[in-house]
């Protein structure tokens, strides 16, 4: 028995009271999001044209409702998006849950999130919304599709040292936003996450200050792809695939960024001394027997890769 927002212990109920102080200090118990997954698949249809989230897979907009102890699919202004089970690829809401807390772990900025129950015991992943600030005031936030003229259709025809000079071009302060970005992409280069497009990468403005936003759609899709041909969404010194240390240090984090080769070093060296902990949380996430299997046997492999 495990609380699916913080995977801590618990033994009784299905949320830990820390997990549940996570979303509100007054919340006290969750209340099941009253849909079945085919409910909640036949109410994204009948919601599609209406609601402001855009994508591929689906989800809704969410708000929390602490009086009622329960979440509300909304049209719009909700301050939390859900993605349900996926009816092509297995254990999606499992599997960018742990990611995310994996990347957590290692030190790049998540939102708030977790796995919550429908009322047929199905677990769905909630993520919170970084673009919003208070009850009305939205944070100015664009993908680097946009900021590069691309499209859903396009957002693939890019490469990662195009996405370094969208940050040298909007960022405040691009060396600490580029430092930033090398250490997410060989975190998704880890955890085999293939579809890092232009879109899963954004800019957000906070405080007077252009950076990188929060991390979001991470998960391991090369688990869930069957024989998936590429390693990254966009290519890296040329390359999608047969990537490896030198391709990361010399080409990428040294040559093209330009990040001194001792900050280079020490991001490659914190990221290996997660790998202890990132296997103890697949190890009780909420994932399969068989997909944590997949998960552990590809971080190694990976691992062997870049760290011999």
């Amino acid at each position: 028995m495990r609380c699916p927002i913080t995977y801590a212990k618990i033994k009784s109920g299905k949320y830990s009271l820390e997990g549940l102080h996570s979303l509100s200090p007054k919340l006290h118990t969750l209340i099941d999001l009253p849909l079945t997954l085919s409910e909640i698949r036949q109410e994204y249809i009948r919601r599609a044209g209406k609601m402001s989230i855009q994508g591929v897979q689906p989800k809704f907009s969410m708000k929390l409702s602490v009086k009622d102890q329960q979440f509300e699919i909304v049209d719009m202004k909700g301050k939390f998006i859900l993605k349900p089970q996926n009816e092509l690829y297995p254990e999606l809401p499992e599997n960018e849950d742990l990611s995310m807390k994996m990347a957590a772990i290692c030190g790049i900025e998540v939102p708030w999130h977790g796995l919550i129950y429908s009322k047929d015991n199905i677990l769905n992943y909630v993520i919170r919304r970084f673009d919003r600030k208070g009850h009305t005031d939205k944070l100015a936030l664009e993908d680097f599709a946009q900021l590069s003229q691309a499209t859903r259709r396009t957002k693939y025809k890019s490469s990662m040292e195009k996405v370094i000079s969208i940050i040298d071009t909007y960022t405040t302060f691009p060396i600490l936003e580029k430092i930033k970005l090398f250490k997410r992409t060989l975190f998704n280069f880890l955890i085999g996450n293939e579809d890092m497009h232009l879109k899963n990468f954004s800019l957000i403005t906070r405080n007077g200050k252009v950076e990188l936003s929060p991390a979001y759609d991470l998960l391991n899709t090369s688990i869930v792809i069957e024989k998936p041909k590429e390693e990254i969404a966009l290519p890296l010194a040329g390359k999608k695939r047969n990537l490896n240390r030198k391709d990361f240090i010399e080409r990428f984090g040294k040559e093209r960024m330009e990040i001194p080769g001792k900050k280079v070093v020490e991001l490659v060296d914190s990221l290996y001394n997660c790998f202890p902990e990132w296997i103890d949380l697949i190890k009780i996430s909420f994932l399969s027997n068989s997909m944590k299997d997949k998960y552990l046997n590809l971080l190694k492999e990976r691992k062997k890769r870049i760290f011999g």
